[in-house]
Formats: structure tokens, sequence, C-alpha cells
């Protein structure tokens, strides 16, 4: 990104006769009272972002009053059930990594003010003496340019630091959609380790069933091996859903920042239903491209450059530009004499132009243009991909749970007649079994990733996924020490 310093060397311009310097120094000191820090660090843009998208508060920790007041709300949350809006509350009240964006954004500004700032003058004062001649020589150097930029740079700090506030804001977003997908499927994993608890109890009565059969002889060594291995698999299909869930919830409490004394929080053991009818979206397109976080400081980048353009181009001839006042006093036996003079230098653009700065800036710019325009292009397909995902991802959960699993339960209902009635065996009896555990397994998942579509069709419109954003170039990296 484009500085409005040359990259080899500062603006320097120096003033050094005593009316000069004076106007100098009071239009710095003009200037200078214009630049101050804001009493939240630029956390307004993340509060106002969380609270439009997310509805959740946000906080930048700051002092130990702070710190309290987020414990003591995190603390009132993990009293009850953990709910996904909760979960995601404390995420956003405790994750340090997010408060490190938060501190981020708070260096932000100081480059803003930085930037916003006139140079400091600079007073120098040379002595020599020899031959029975002192003199001394004062000078007082003020960088006169980059007073002349001010203001052009003074803006396109201002939008780097609206860049800042948005990133925080999608690094705030992104955590919310990292923990929304964690919860459910921790939930999930819960659900399913509740279903295989209770498949490995029937499993372990049918295979105890088969073994006593098989010891009266009433059932064969291949039909005791059937039983015997259908409880093996559940046992050990149990094992592996305990552990995905402990890895579920150990990932959400990462998350979640959450430590020592406040591990021992619930969440459910089941998701909740599915909502009685889909989200219609469709203005999902424009939605996506008006409020994405990410297009939002592409344009602002946009923005940015095209300033850092027109600075480059109007300053293409001058990159040094000195202009001292001189104030120079001579003793010698004949008695003191006082002198002053003006010194002025600058470089003759005789080799380079400046186009090699111009060129940068203009290849940057279009360069920006264009990957700004491609992401545009991406947003939408992603928020149609996102949508067709979250309706498919409704209907077929919503097919197994109105369909398939009614039709399950009757089936199970007549096989346990039918096997009272000594109408069918246990082998008949294990095989159904088995098909309505998996497609009770089936419906858990298809919910599970409802749950998750909808989470992520939520993160493609507000922006903060992990997607296929271009990362920033090497041009626009090196533009800082270019323009």
């Amino acid at each position: 990104m484009f500085s409005t310093r040359h990259a080899r060397r500062p603006f320097v311009a120096r003033s050094g006769s005593k009316p000069a310097a004076v106007a100098v120094l009071f239009s710095a000191l003009l200037l200078s009272g214009c630049a101050t820090f804001s009493p939240d660090a630029g956390m307004g843009v993340v509060a106002g972002v969380a609270g439009e998208t997310i509805r959740k508060d946000v906080i930048s920790i700051k002092t130990q009053d702070d710190a309290v007041r987020a414990d003591s709300a995190v603390k009132d949350l993990l009293k009850r059930t953990l709910t996904v809006d909760n979960a995601v509350q404390i995420a956003l009240l405790s994750n340090r990594g997010l408060q490190a964006a938060y501190n981020e954004l708070a260096l932000a500004e100081t480059d803003l003010v930085a930037e916003s700032l006139p140079p400091n003058p600079t007073f120098s004062v040379s002595r020599i003496a020899g031959s029975g001649v002192v003199e001394l020589e004062r000078r007082i150097v003020a960088d006169i340019l980059a007073l002349a930029t001010l203001p052009v740079r003074s803006e396109i700090a201002r939008q780097r630091f609206r860049q800042a506030q948005l990133r925080a804001a999608e690094e705030t977003l992104r955590l919310t959609a990292d923990v929304r997908l964690a919860y459910f499927r921790a939930v999930a994993a819960n659900e399913l380790v509740l279903l295989l608890t209770d498949a490995k109890s029937t499993a372990e009565s049918t295979a105890q069933l088969a073994s006593k059969l098989g010891r009266t002889g009433a059932l064969n060594k291949l039909d005791q091996a059937r039983e015997q291995v259908f409880y093996a698999e559940i046992t050990a299909e149990l094992a592996l859903v305990r552990q995905e869930a402990a890895s579920s919830r150990e990932r959400l409490i990462r998350l979640a920042g959450l430590w020592d004394g406040d591990l021992g929080f619930r969440i459910p053991m089941k998701l909740p239903a599915l909502p009685r009818r889909p989200q219609p979206l469709p203005g999902i397109e424009v939605d996506a491209v008006e409020r994405r976080v990410d297009l939002q400081i592409a344009r602002l980048e946009l923005v940015a450059l095209a300033k850092s353009l027109k600075l480059s181009e109007a300053s293409r001839f001058v990159t040094l530009l000195d202009i001292a006042g001189i104030n120079k006093k001579t003793s010698d036996a004949g008695g003191a004499a006082t002198e002053r003079g003006v010194d002025l230098q600058f470089q003759i653009p005789l080799f380079d132009g400046g186009e090699v700065r111009v060129r940068q800036a203009v290849e940057t710019y279009n360069q920006a243009f264009n990957l700004l325009t491609e992401r545009a292009v991406n947003v939408r397909s992603e928020a149609r991909d996102a949508y067709k995902t979250y309706r498919s991802a409704y209907d077929i959960a919503g097919h197994y749970q109105r369909e398939v699993l009614p039709l399950r339960e009757i089936i199970s209902n007549e096989m346990q007649l039918r096997f009272s009635s000594m109408q069918d065996d246990v082998f008949a009896l294990l095989t159904e079994a088995r098909q309505r555990i998996a497609a009770l397994r089936a419906a858990i998942e298809a919910k599970r990733d409802f749950w998750t579509a909808q989470s992520e069709l939520q993160t493609v419109v507000n922006g903060g996924g992990r997607s296929d954003a271009p990362q920033q170039t090497r041009t626009a990296k090196t533009a800082r020490a270019g323009g």
C-alpha cells in the first residue's frame, strides 16, 4: 500500500530565517491540534457491525475493570446450559486472539494519528573555532513538503484506519462463525453418543440372548457370530463417537477462550429441532454484496490507492526540497559580525523523473480494482451456492424427520410384534435394528448439516469466513514505500 514518503529518503525541507521559522512552527502547532485519539480506540465500528449482524456485545479489554466485567458476564452465562448464542457471546468476551485483533486496531489508530501530525521541526547549532575566529551557526529545519502534502496523507491514513476497523469487525464475525460450527458439531456428537449408547445396550442384550441360545443348540455358530460382531462394531463406533465429542468440546473451549474453573459448562445432548420453514432469501446476492465486510475493506483500499495515485502523480518531480534559514555569527579580534541567509537545495529529476513510482501506483490501483471485481463476482456465486446448500440441507433433514424415521418406527414396532409371536427370528430383528440405527444416525447428521449450513449462509452474507479471498499482493505490500 502506498505511503506519501519516498522509498529511499524522506522528504526534507529546511526553513531557517526567523520569520519563516516562526511561521512553520505556528503552522505545525495549529495542525497538530487536529490529531487526537478516539475515546473507544475505533471500537465503535466493530460494535456497530456486531450489533447489526450477530446482535452481540463486544469489548476491548484495556483495564483490570474491563477484565473483571467480562469475566463476570462469562461466569453468568456458564451457569446455564449453553446455547449457541451464549457460546458466541462468551467467545466474544473471552477469546484472547480476538482481543489481539482489537489491539491491532488500536495500533492502527496510532498510525492514523502519526500520519496526521505535521513533522517536528529540528534545530541545529554548529560552533567552529580556529585561528582566533569563532563561528556560531544556527539552523531551524522543517519538512515543508510534508506539510504541503499533510492533508492528502492524513486522508489516506484515515482510509487505512477505516480498513483496520472493518478488519477487526471481520475477525469478530470469523470467530462467531467458528464458534457456531464448533457448537453444532459438539452437540451433534453428544446426540450420536446417546444413540450409540442405547444401541450398544440393545446389542449387548441381543448378544447375550444369542449366547444362551447357542448353548442350548437353538442357534448355530454363524448366527451367534453375527450377533457378537454387531455388538463389537457398535462398541467400537461408540468409542469413536465419544472421542469425537470430546474433541469437539475441546475445540469449543479453545474458541470460547475458557480455562481453569470454567471447563465444566453444560451443552445440550440433542440438536435443536428444525425450523418450521426455511428462510426465503430472494435477494441473497444483493445482500451479500452490500454487507460483506471483506468487500467493504476492498472498496476502502481502492479509495486509498486512488488518493495515493494522485499524490504520486502530483509529487513525481519533487522528492527533495531543502530550504534552510541560516543565522551565522562570527567573532574575532576585530569584533563580532552577524550574517543571515537562505540555503536552497532541490533534486534535479535528471535520471529518475518519478515514472517508476507513478507506474507502480497505476498498476497497484488497477490490480486492486481487478481483485475487487473478482471478489464481488465470487461473493455472488458463494451466496447462491450457500443458499442452495442451506435449502438442500433443510429438505434432506426434513425428509428424515417426516418420512424416514416414522417409517422406521413402524417397521421396528412390527418386527418386535413378529418376533414376540415367533414369526421372525433373532437374526431378522438384528438386521432391522442395524438399519434403524443407521437411519437414526443419518437423521442426526442431516440435522447437524442443516445447522452448519445455516451458519455458513450467515457467514457468506455478512463476511468473516475463511474463504478463498486473494491475499494482499507483493505490489500492494511494497506500495507503502513506493508513493
